[in-house]
């Protein structure tokens, strides 16, 4: 299975982020899979790939243009691909990966895990995704999440497109069980306006 972990390239953030990713990384490697990620030489980026790698994992990194000129590059990847933007990185990931997971990260950790979650509600995949909710790391994005059910901006059934696991062993466990649910091509009944 190829495997996408989105996650942080922090250098800065506490040691369990870490050891967490180092633990996804050797759980990727001893189950034979591929990892992929965004192919940085810091952060849980390169943790996970040092780990995947050292525990025998093909690595594979993929990394715009405009960060390899920053030497920002891991040197721990069997195989970097260059993109020439942000966008084709992304697309990239997206297409050689059969599964996503999102370790803690910033801006583009979300950006990448939410923008596979809207991908897989219009049915463009089936691939599973999954938050592994180190520290209660995304405690208030689920918030955020409820509140959309709570006031119908997302169906019930959007539960469904992601799974919240407390660490890797769970997350792995998801993986090599999950079955994919069918999502409602229904939009919402939506009432008329009163003029």
């Amino acid at each position: 299975m190829n495997i996408c972990v989105f996650s942080s390239s922090s250098n800065a953030i506490a040691d369990s982020y870490f050891q967490e990713a180092h633990q996804l990384g050797k759980l990727i490697g001893q189950g034979n899979h591929t990892m992929i990620n965004g192919g940085a030489n810091v952060g849980l980026m390169e943790a996970v790939t040092i780990s995947a790698r050292k525990a025998g994992a093909k690595t594979i990194g993929i990394i715009p243009e405009k960060l390899i000129g920053r030497s920002l590059a891991s040197g721990n990847t069997h195989k970097v691909i260059i993109t020439s933007d942000m966008m084709g990185r992304k697309e990239k990931m997206r297409n050689i990966s059969d599964a996503f997971i999102a370790l803690p990260g910033g801006f583009g950790t979300l950006e990448e895990i939410l923008e596979v979650m809207t991908l897989r509600q219009l049915s463009y995949h089936t691939k599973p995704i999954v938050f592994i909710n180190t520290n209660n790391f995304f405690e208030f994005l689920f918030k955020q999440f409820e509140v959309s059910y709570k006031e119908m901006f997302a169906k019930d059934l959007y539960r469904e497109l992601y799974f919240i696991a407390n660490n890797s062993d769970e997350a792995i466990d998801y993986l090599n069980n999950y079955k994919p649910v069918e999502m409602d091509s229904k939009w919402f009944v939506v009432p008329e306006k009163k003029s």
